[in-house]
């Protein structure tokens, strides 16, 4: 295999082979001199992650330059796995999942193809387009909760569902993103502790921060344990750094603000979603509470939120006849008022509060 091809996708067996049969081994990796701007580079690799939740691009013009690039993968999860934290892993490997993703878009189609296949996703060409069993789209694509991943929507053919190269890549970047997960983290012995000792407490330290910084200003005085098990999820899932569908954030974001938390607040809790862009997002708040587009969007019901794949773990308040509403769920929990027939927006969320 080419070494910038190498270097793109590095958790590929040719790729890990590419490494082997250069000789390099994981002591010399560590400790030798001639690897020293590998093992910054890795730093730097998952520095990248903790400042932005993304993995940024490097010069990959001369062979030398590639090869630093493909080895400080490997350096990248010795440190990630020093760390040893669940959610920190799971960002990293969304990171690193976009990234290769990013690649595969202007990929030949066949490599694309034997890319898939390698990650476990058959994939065959039909006319220009991707053909996948439907029964392995619904798998891999279960996490992908907006309407435009539904079966239904979907052109089938003979069993198979036609994906064009937006669609089979993003697939195929939940297959990394689990991959990696999976693998994570490795066990690390004293050598590799040592070796990244300081970077590791840096990193550490950063996310013991985040996690005190969320804690002291998401909520206010907005009861977490009075939320209903889909708006617990989707919280979760943000916090940890996963990815979560439009549908999903359309409702919290309506959720929160019904409950009476402002635009900047909301926002801080998007702040570690692993595509958090700032401005964009504080774009697409201010136009869901009305600040910007003059129309207040209100809460889904939770017969929306079931035909959006967002209802999550439902309990045995959610499933009384009555409990049509997550609002409903939240006030119901306080116990503090009887749920009224006809209830106006203002004086929902005025009860709400």
């Amino acid at each position: 295999m080419d070494v910038r091809l190498a270097a793109k996708y590095p958790f590929l067996k040719d790729s890990v082979k590419y490494l082997r049969d250069q000789g390099v081994t994981l002591e010399g990796l560590v400790t030798s001199r001639a690897y020293e701007s590998a093992r910054l580079r890795g730093r730097d690799r998952v520095l990248e992650v903790l400042d932005g939740n993304i993995i940024q691009d490097h010069p990959m013009a001369t062979e030398v330059e590639a090869t630093l690039e493909l080895l400080s993968y490997p350096v990248a999860r010795m440190i990630v796995s020093a760390v040893a934290d669940p959610i920190f892993v799971r960002r990293y490997a969304i990171a690193e999942a976009k990234r290769a993703r990013k690649w595969l878009l202007s990929a030949d189609l066949e490599f694309v193809t034997r890319a898939a296949g390698e990650l476990g996703l058959q994939v065959s060409r039909d006319d220009g387009s991707f053909a996948v069993d439907f029964t392995d789209f619904l798998a891999y694509s279960s996490a992908m909760r907006s309407k435009d991943w539904k079966l239904i929507n979907q052109s089938v053919r003979s069993g198979k569902v036609i994906l064009n190269s937006y669609k089979v890549t993003r697939l195929i970047e939940q297959l990394i993103t689990e991959r990696i997960s999976s693998e994570l983290p490795l066990e690390v012995n004293d050598q590799i502790i040592s070796a990244f000792s300081s970077t590791v407490e840096e990193i550490r330290a950063a996310l013991e921060e985040e996690k005190k910084s969320r804690q002291a200003r998401d909520m206010g005085k907005v009861s977490i344990v009075r939320f209903p098990p889909c708006m617990r999820k989707l919280l979760a899932m943000i916090q940890g750094g996963e990815n979560v569908p439009h549908s999903g954030r359309f409702a919290l974001v309506t959720f929160l603000h019904a409950l009476g938390m402002e635009s900047e607040e909301i926002l801080h809790i998007f702040s570690s979603a692993p595509d958090f862009d700032e401005s964009k997002a504080m774009y697409q708040i201010k136009h869901i509470v009305g600040e910007s587009s003059g129309t207040e969007y209100i809460t889904p019901e939770c017969s929306t939120m079931k035909s959006y794949g967002i209802c999550f773990d439902p309990d045995s308040l959610c499933k009384q006849e009555w409990m049509t509403h997550p609002l409903k769920y939240y006030r119901a929990k306080g116990r503090r008022y009887r749920p009224k027939e006809g209830t106006s927006r203002s004086g929902a969320r005025a009860a709400a509060r």
